[in-house]
């Protein structure tokens, strides 16, 4: 696996800083770039890389640091803070040490810690001679493994989050028709964000416990190794066998809320993204968004205008754009945004997380208000909301954890007249949709219930089946 080793200093590691602690493998090693000079690589001299730093990342928001690393020591979470995140090779032994030695020598010149704080130091390291190491795995550095069927990477952070380096693996395995095996000690937990990436993408989260061997974290299907990648084992019935670990109950007694809504614009000039999010979040939590980015740890202040420019420029190319959205940290709630720019327009498909804990209840006013706040101003195509038991921190364990219930179904104003106002009114015989919205292009809000209704999966199960059958022919 790779050692990470993050340094976190209150100024900017410059390039001549950058060179001093790169020297923490004496005058011998070789200095090379990567990832198009996102990445730097300290090699021997066959080029093998023995430990490879991240260009800095400026955290401007107080509190990213701890929601990924717990308590960031001795740097002030309130404080803006370079993170630095520097990761030794898998296979030689060395590697580890060497990673401490460098990002221990940043934090000497710059001040800050280092996380973990013990592997900070400003020893020289030497490194074995070529002959007494294996071959590094070709692709994005991190792979531990690569076979013709998967890319393993091994991962030793308590919190693993969609990183910079991480969606490298994951964009280099889907576009070589590879599975991503992310393999975590069990105690390890992910973000959502990532949790949602594992969910779309080929791959597994794959658990190496002591006493039971190997099991999948999100599905806990025990795992085996077979022909260069992990597979579920087959209990005797031909389901997939669950592992004892995954099913041990473990809560906090925490709930979370999804929200899931679609907008659909015109493609002009004057548009400006991240309304519907902004609103949605300053209706359920009282506040705005604090921050954006491409990747974790998030590192921009919340700007619709940036990120509808970063946006457009991946339009130009015909790329979609993918975004994490955190609050403050007093504010549990972190969102996921894909924008994409289609015949239709431009699409942004959002899902909103917020963590409660179980003594705090949602007005049941509050969805239908927010539906109709999104249909009135921000292009709502569809919105679905759920709510499930889980940990507030919006953090996802490698256990059990009960699905998820639907809580309402709102569909927009342009589909409701599409398929016919009568029509959708009656996808549900038992449920009244409410109206929302002027009656000459109304949108329509179906409840389900406040959470404890078993048969809401069916109820939205019914109504999107109906109204799927109503649809045109494209």
């Amino acid at each position: 696996m790779t050692h990470d080793v993050i340094a976190l200093t209150p100024a900017m590691p410059d390039t001549k800083t950058l060179l001093a602690a790169l020297h923490a493998g004496g005058p011998d090693l070789r200095v090379n770039g990567a990832a198009g000079g996102a990445v730097a690589e300290l090699c021997r001299a066959d080029g093998r890389p023995l430990v490879s730093i991240e260009a800095p990342r400026f955290l401007q928001l107080p509190g990213e640091a701890a929601r990924l690393l717990g308590q960031a020591h001795d740097t002030d979470p309130a404080a803006p803070v370079w993170w630095t995140e520097v990761r030794g090779a898998s296979a030689i032994t060395e590697a580890r040490r060497l990673a401490g030695s460098v990002a221990g020598r940043l934090t000497a010149l710059l001040g800050g810690t280092t996380w973990p704080r013990e592997a900070g130091h400003t020893d020289v390291v030497t490194v074995p001679d070529a002959d007494q190491v294996g071959q590094a795995a070709p692709g994005p550095t991190g792979i531990d493994i690569l076979t013709d069927k998967a890319a393993v990477v091994i991962h030793d952070r308590p919190i693993a989050a969609a990183t910079t380096w991480l969606l490298d693996v994951i964009r280099f395995t889907t576009g070589t028709g590879r599975e991503l095996h992310l393999i975590t000690p069990p105690g390890t937990r992910l973000t959502l964000p990532l949790r949602t990436l594992l969910d779309r993408t080929p791959g597994r989260w794959v658990v190496q416990d002591p006493a039971h061997g190997y099991y999948d974290g999100l599905t806990g299907s025990e795992l085996t190794w077979n022909d260069g990648y992990f597979v579920p084992v087959a209990a005797p019935d031909g389901r997939p066998r669950i592992a004892p670990p995954f099913k041990r109950p473990q809560s906090d007694g925490g709930q979370q809320l999804v929200v899931s809504l679609r907008t659909m614009h015109p493609a002009t000039d004057h548009l400006v993204l991240g309304g519907a999010l902004e609103c949605a979040w300053q209706m359920l939590t009282g506040s705005a968004p604090a921050g954006w980015s491409t990747a974790e740890p998030v590192n921009l202040p919340w700007s619709r205008a940036q990120l509808t420019a970063l946006a457009r420029d991946r339009a130009r190319s015909s790329s979609p754009t993918w975004l994490v959205v955190v609050g403050a940290p007093e504010c549990r709630a972190i969102a996921t945004v894909r924008i994409a720019h289609t015949r239709a327009g431009v699409e942004e498909h959002i899902t909103l997380t917020l963590g409660h804990t179980a003594d705090q209840r949602l007005p049941p006013e509050a969805l239908p208000k927010l539906a109709e706040a999104l249909t009135d101003r921000h292009n709502l195509a569809t919105m679905v909301t759920e709510l499930r038991s889980a940990r507030a921190d919006l953090t996802a364990p490698a256990h059990h954890e009960p699905p998820s219930v639907p809580l309402s179904f709102t569909l927009g104003p342009d589909a409701v007249a599409d398929l016919g106002l009568d029509r959708v009114r009656r996808a549900l015989a038992e449920l009244a949709p409410m109206q929302l919205g002027p009656a000459s292009l109304p949108a329509l809000h179906f409840t389900f219930g406040d959470g404890t209704t078993t048969s809401a999966w069916q109820r939205l199960h019914q109504v999107t089946v109906y109204l799927n059958a109503g649809r045109k022919p494209a």
